[in-house]
């Protein structure tokens, strides 16, 4: 399960993660919490709404390219997750959590990733607490069946884009060789056709970086030592 704050994080950040894992049969489910009917990229879009309608059609297409089994997009407001209320939001993860039960859950680090977008910042606050809420009988009990999942990831990175407020990425654990997607994560990305110019200059970076992503272990169901990894489902039965 990859939670993520805007259409286009689940392919430029994560693309790599989910498309190697629906080859390999594994099935995903991407929760998105905006439209992302704030950006600055706007496509053809004459106004917020447009633009919204826009990115959740290129969302689902992206999803298609990844082999995503599942997809949804929540109601949040774009450039303001920061202003929810932390307990109902956390509250509709758990409950995707608690019914697609995932045995590894996969959102952005606390720096807010290669953009140090808040949103990001707070959906990766958001994920983390339902991470662990989603397994204890205490919180949201009217939320259905409690599930733990086994491992809870934070993307890392290895570079910083130009031009950017630099992160303060967390060291990584997983070393994630993805060349063998690194065309369909491209692909998955162009079906983003709002955010072109995006795409654009981005592009020589992830030509140069792009053949491995980031990823740091940050909580596990059982107590274990921290260790280098080159699979997020590395020892799961």
């Amino acid at each position: 399960m990859c939670c993520v704050a805007h259409p286009d994080d689940e392919c430029f950040a994560f693309g790599g993660a989910l498309a190697l894992a629906a080859e390999r049969g594994v099935e995903t489910y991407v929760v998105c919490l905006t439209d992302g009917q704030a950006g600055s990229y706007r496509g053809s879009a004459g106004s917020g709404e447009e633009l919204g309608r826009m990115r959740r059609a290129e969302f689902a297409a992206s999803c298609e390219v990844l082999g995503v089994t599942k997809h949804e997009t929540l109601d949040y407001h774009d450039a303001r997750l920061e202003f929810v209320n932390f307990s109902e939001a956390a509250a509709k993860l758990v409950e995707r959590m608690r019914s697609f039960r995932p045995d590894v859950v996969i959102t952005f680090g606390g720096d807010g990733g290669l953009n140090t977008h808040p949103d990001h910042m707070l959906v990766s606050a958001l994920a983390s607490s339902a991470f662990h809420w989603s397994g204890q009988t205490k919180r949201y009990k009217e939320l259905g069946p409690v599930h733990q999942a086994k491992r809870l990831f934070h993307i890392s990175t290895n570079f910083f884009l130009a031009g950017r407020p630099a992160p303060m990425p967390i060291p990584w654990t997983v070393t994630l060789d993805i060349r063998s997607v690194q065309k369909k994560k491209a692909e998955a990305f162009r079906q983003h056709t709002s955010q072109i110019p995006l795409v654009e200059k981005t592009k020589a970076e992830f030509e140069k970086f792009g053949v491995e992503e980031f990823y740091t272990l940050v909580a596990t169901a059982e107590a274990e030592p921290a260790r280098q990894m080159t699979d997020l489902f590395e020892g799961l039965a």
